[in-house]
C-alpha cells in the first residue's frame, strides 16, 4: 500500500496543461491533492517536463493557476502532475476547494 504525505481526493475537473505558454493540452483532473493531481489528456508528456496547470473549479468564473509543476510519471492511467510552485492567492484556493472534498468525503 502506498503511503501519501497528501491525502488524495476523486474529482472530475476539467483542466489545461500550458506548456511554455505556447502549447495548450485540455484535460480532466481524476484526482487531486493540496500538492498534484492526475490528469486524462490526450498527450503524452515526458516525465520532468515543466508546465502550467489551469484548474477550473466549480462554482469560479477563473481558473486556478499552478504556475510552476512537473510531470512526475505518464502512463495507462493518466499524467501524475506535482505543484512545485503555486502563489498565494491560488494557493488559498485551492486550499479551501480541498477542505469542501475533506467534509464530503467518505469516511469523514
Amino acid at each position: 500500500m502506498v503511503t501519501r504525505k497528501h491525502r488524495r481526493f476523486v474529482v472530475t475537473l476539467p483542466s489545461t496543461l500550458v506548456q511554455r505558454d505556447q502549447f495548450r493540452h485540455k484535460g480532466s483532473v481524476r484526482d487531486l491533492s493540496a500538492k498534484g493531481c492526475r490528469v486524462e489528456s490526450l498527450i503524452s508528456p515526458f516525465t520532468g517536463m515543466q508546465v502550467s496547470l489551469l484548474l477550473q473549479l466549480p462554482g469560479e468564473s477563473q481558473p486556478v493557476k499552478i504556475e510552476n509543476a512537473a510531470v512526475r510519471w505518464c502512463g495507462s492511467q493518466g499524467i501524475g502532475i506535482e505543484f512545485l510552485a503555486v502563489a498565494e492567492p491560488e494557493q488559498a484556493r485551492l486550499g479551501h476547494f480541498i477542505q469542501q472534498l475533506e467534509k464530503t468525503a467518505p469516511g469523514n
